[in-house]
């Protein structure tokens, strides 16, 4: 069994053996990672509800600890919206007080963290499949709604108000009056000058760029006078150990949303990490990424720092420019921690409405409506799971609307996997092999005999459809088949409820004059079937080992006849 090399020794690897081409475009990357980073660390700090200074203590942190166990070489970890905006919806329903909520928003990463970590070891990484796209696709556009809401009261100069999305739209039409001319402008600057930058200059980090130029015209023109908001002082900020330091009770109150902030985070972080793997020919372990991702959170959350994910946004640009391997994550980590202990002070008047624009730009990607008109062409099904998924987010919030996506994956999940198809199956021309009969045209079936397959594995949800299923086709056969056969090839486990369901389809074709035979079946699930009853009321004679033994067998003239 090969030996998986120490985190450290892997670290010390990427850090001597890059050089030349390789280290200058890790280099580049690393420097438009942190282009990125920098702005948003401001901004997704706000959404998160804890000072800009908690973002500068986790990024650098996040960025490390995600080289130590992580395997892809392009996913760049840190704050995000989706991520921030789950944060601080689960802290807000705890907590309105800003002080509060730095303990919470740490206790928050390492509980989700935590919970990570051990899914990851215990080798759960699979479950992300379980959480329908559709579903997913209709919660991160609520949530992208949910954001530009908020974000926009900081363009126009008022509050959003409390709640859901709704009352907070009412909110801002309601203060219209109030709305500040100065902060309108400066916002609708912002975002024009970033839409600008991204068409026609895209090769810039349109967000450093931007909140350059709006500090400089900040600090001249004293917008602060003038009625537009700023951030105001940032203390200097270098991560050091510190414990979240809340009650025992407010723990326990994180679970819930810390299950839901982990699965988010995960499912953002993998998907970006196969994106990327998938286009460099690399291999990316779920398990491996589960818990790679929960340890980054664990650590950031013992800095005083939020949840964080993998960013999709900044992974592309960062490879765009050259990153090839992790050390780009690591010459990230350094510059950010450059800026958080001797930078912070130059943000002091950064104009809020600019903090907002450049939020609002970094989810609009969230909004496109591309698949919402493709489910409304090809899927009706996905198409209303998605929207379902979407209303739950504006009516009940961002957790809430996660549960509810969950809940929609997994009653997808359960109604697919519970639909009973079941092929007739016929000799296909020209050898010994059996077919669905329906795609084969050629294929001829036995007189008297009706081979069925169950296109799928056979367990207690659709035990019963597949019963009802094969007495409906022995009825609807012309001539009544004197023998019905079931391939189990399919299904590797047979629980008691399954071989209750067989042992009443054996007596109700039995009522018919028909017989049950078995055919295909595994030798996982033959320990089971021979402690049941099923076994001996059909009897050794009625199980084979393919669809064409057990034909053979019943299609047998009898003895003493003439072939």
């Amino acid at each position: 069994m090969a030996v998986r090399p120490h985190p450290l020794v892997r670290v010390r690897s990427t850090l001597s053996g890059v050089s030349g081409p390789g280290a200058r475009g890790d280099l580049l990357g690393a420097l438009t990672a942190w282009a990125l980073i920098v702005p948003e660390c401001v901004a997704y700090a706000q959404i998160a509800g804890v000072p800009p200074q908690n973002a500068f203590y986790a990024a650098p942190v996040a960025l490390v600890a995600y080289v130590l166990l992580g395997r892809s070489r392009f996913l760049i970890i840190g704050a995000t919206s989706a991520a921030a905006v789950l944060s601080g919806a689960t802290v807000a329903d705890i907590t309105s007080d800003p002080k509060r909520a730095v303990g919470l928003s740490a206790a928050l990463a390492v509980i989700a963290g935590g919970v990570l970590l051990a899914a990851g070891l215990a080798r759960l990484g699979f479950v992300t499949n379980f959480l329908a796209e559709p579903a997913l696709y209709g919660f991160l556009f609520g949530m992208a709604l949910t954001i530009v809401v908020r974000q926009a009261a900081k363009i126009v100069g008022v509050s959003s108000g409390d709640g859901q999305f709704f009352p907070r739209v009412w909110t801002l039409l309601r203060h219209l009056p109030d709305w500040s001319l100065a902060s309108l402008a400066v916002g609708a600057a912002a975002l024009a000058a970033l839409f600008a930058l991204e068409r026609y200059v895209p090769r810039l980090p349109a967000s450093l760029v931007v909140l350059v130029v709006a500090l400089a015209v900040s600090a001249a023109a004293g917008l602060e006078d003038h009625g537009v908001e700023v951030v105001g002082k940032i203390p200097s900020a270098v991560p050091v150990p510190h414990l979240p330091g809340i009650p025992a009770a407010d723990w326990w109150k994180l679970v819930g949303g810390a299950c839901g902030v982990s699965l988010v985070v995960f499912a953002e972080a993998f998907s970006i990490a196969s994106r990327f793997a998938r286009e460099h020919g690399d291999e990316v372990d779920g398990n491996r990424e589960m818990a790679a991702v929960g340890f980054a959170n664990v650590a950031v959350g013992f800095v005083r720092g939020f949840a964080v994910s993998g960013s999709a946004s900044r992974s592309a640009a960062a490879e765009s420019a050259g990153a090839r391997s992790q050390l780009t994550s690591l010459i990230a980590a350094v510059l950010i921690l450059l800026t958080g202990a001797f930078l912070t002070p130059l943000f002091t008047d950064l104009p809020e409405p600019v903090l907002g624009a450049i939020v609002i730009v970094a989810v609009r990607g969230f909004l496109s409506t591309s698949e919402l008109r493709r489910y409304a062409r090809a899927d009706r099904a996905s198409l209303g799971v998605a929207l379902t998924a979407l209303a739950g987010v504006l009516l009940f919030d961002l957790l809430p609307g996660l549960l509810l996506a969950v809940a929609l994956s997994l009653v997808l999940f359960i109604a697919a996997a519970s639909t009973a198809h079941l092929s007739v199956l016929g000799r296909l021309p020209g050898g010994r092999l059996y077919g669905d009969a329906a795609q084969h045209p050629g294929a001829t079936t036995v007189p008297g005999v009706l081979a069925t397959r169950l296109d799928g594995a056979l367990f207690f949800g659709n035990a019963d459809r597949t019963r009802l299923g094969l007495l409906a086709l022995a009825s609807a056969a012309h001539p009544r088949p004197h023998t019905v056969v079931l391939d189990l090839g399919a299904s590797y486990h047979l629980g008691v409820p399954v071989l209750d369901t067989l042992d009443e389809l054996r007596a109700a074709l039995d009522r018919q004059g028909s017989a049950l035979h078995l055919a295909g079946l595994r030798a996982v699930a033959r320990p089971a079937f021979d402690h049941h009853r099923l076994a001996a009321r059909l009897g050794p004679d009625a199980v084979h080992a393919t669809v064409e033994d057990a034909i053979a067998a019943v299609a047998r003239p009898p003895a003493g006849s003439q072939k």
